[in-house]
């Protein structure tokens, strides 16, 4: 099972900055390992963030980003005691959800 995914909320008036940190290897396919042998591809393709269980962020991905994705966004109506709950699946099945309570 991966690394839990972790998340920061940040209240800035009336928007809040979320910052999310999905740990995963996110393989190109590109690199080799010791024997010269290429690693396989592995990387996150979806994922998506809903507060109190209705969507507000989804997104694909693709082999182009960085290990361990670092992603933040600025959203309205975002408050303490609420919700949020972010899950990514990747190209080989795996999936990962883990939810949170905005302090």
């Amino acid at each position: 099972m991966s690394e839990p995914i972790k998340l920061r909320a940040q209240n800035q008036g009336e928007f809040t900055e979320l910052r999310i940190l999905m740990q995963h290897p996110m393989e190109t396919g590109q690199r080799k390992d010791e024997k010269g042998a290429a690693l396989p591809t592995h990387f996150i393709q979806n994922f998506s963030v809903s507060h109190n269980g209705k969507s507000l962020i989804e997104g694909q991905l693709n082999t182009s980003v960085s290990r361990n994705p670092l992603f933040a966004f600025r959203v309205r109506g975002v408050k303490p005691g609420d919700k949020l709950s972010v899950i990514w699946q990747d190209n080989l099945g795996e999936r990962r959800q883990d939810e949170f309570t905005v302090s």
